[in-house]
């Protein structure tokens, strides 16, 4: 499409889960909600409109095995673009991603700079391997490199004890949260089990990715610190062929993956029905393919959130968590067009019609 079309959406535009409008327009890439006066070439789009899909935890320029060449880096996000991912919040990745800001056929994405763990207690690759009396220095560096974010380990097996225990020092946790908080950045972090839970939220985290440790004792001051969750249960459902293949060696490590597992909708309606800000999140990049936010949302669905609720995960709450408009006058015309009602059922939203990025149609 040329910059001299006009792109009409029409039918229904969901600007918000009850603001809903007949049409609107794209002129130089902008929304408008005004018919332009004057203009003969203009190409119309049919369909429910949505913004442009959140995926709030994903890895772009990040595989099983670290940091990918662009070419790969650029297959990623063609993917999630075309299966209506149009913002990510990158939660961690060794690559350098920044030529993605200048291609306008790309999703947006907003950077938490390189995961901080602790020594030998992550995925080799992934991330800055450091111990405790570093961890301000790079949790410092990282919110600079960053977009906003930075991204602790929280917790990883623990290979002498056999099992999934805390990487941090509540001290330690501390000092970084609230340098992080002075240089501006807000920080979550990777956490399965339970341990470390209560010191990341009374230290001030912001968010926590998984949450797979969630407990009755715990969830309440998630709620009352308004500290959001990312349950990732795509890749959730990975935890039983994980925990098999390290039975023999971790039996207790195995065994706690498969608990966590089995009651992860349980987890994570509890937090939803106690006011946890529940977002959509694929943690595509690693092991898990890019593209599947709908699939997150209609996990969600579920585990027992009401469907618009988790449309709002990755559409209009998920935006406004982020600091990104949606569909309002004068925002970027990123879009998703489909047949039908999401709202109705979240199954649409895994086969957009249209994909709409920067006033143009791309999918």
């Amino acid at each position: 499409m040329s910059e001299s079309v006009v792109l009409h959406v029409r039918g229904r535009v969901l600007v918000g889960p009850e603001d809903v409008r007949d049409e609107l327009w794209v002129i130089d890439g902008r929304i408008s909600y005004d018919r332009p006066a004057g203009v003969r070439d203009i190409r119309a789009v049919e369909g429910w409109a949505l913004p442009g899909l959140v995926d709030a935890h994903c890895h772009v320029g990040l595989d099983a095995h670290g940091a990918v060449p662009e070419d790969v880096a650029e297959k990623q996000a063609l993917t999630d673009r075309d299966a209506g991912t149009l913002l990510v919040r990158d939660a961690g990745s060794p690559s350098d991603t920044r030529w993605i800001d200048g291609r306008e056929d790309l999703p947006k994405i907003i950077r938490a700079g390189r995961h901080i763990a602790r020594t030998r207690r992550y995925i080799r690759g992934y991330a800055w391997e450091i111990e405790p009396e570093d961890l301000l220095a790079h949790v410092a560096r990282e919110a600079r490199r960053g977009d906003g974010w930075v991204k602790l380990v929280g917790d990883w097996i623990d290979r002498d004890l056999g099992d999934l225990a805390a990487c941090w020092p509540r001290e330690a946790v501390e000092a970084a949260i609230a340098e992080a908080h002075r240089l501006g950045a807000r920080v979550t972090a990777h956490c399965f089990a339970e341990d470390s839970l209560r010191d990341l939220v009374e230290s001030g985290i912001d968010c926590v990715e998984h949450a797979t440790g969630l407990t009755e004792d715990l969830i309440p001051l998630f709620a009352s610190r308004g500290v959001a969750i990312v349950p990732t249960l795509v890749n959730i459902a990975t935890f039983p062929r994980l925990a098999d293949g390290g039975a023999v060696r971790f039996p207790r490590w195995a065994a706690h993956m498969r608990r966590l597992y089995e009651r992860r909708y349980d987890t994570v309606r509890n937090a939803y029905d106690a006011g946890v800000p529940v977002y959509v999140g694929t943690d595509a990049g690693g092991a898990l393919p890019h593209g599947l936010a709908a699939a997150e949302a209609a996990e969600l669905v579920t585990a027992g959130i009401p469907p618009v609720a988790a449309l709002s995960a990755t559409t209009w709450a998920a935006r406004s968590w982020l600091g990104r408009p949606g569909l309002q006058e004068g925002a970027a015309a990123d879009l998703v067009v489909y047949e039908e009602d999401p709202r109705a059922d979240i199954r649409v939203l895994a086969a957009p019609r249209r994909v709409v990025l920067n006033g143009r149609v791309v999918a």
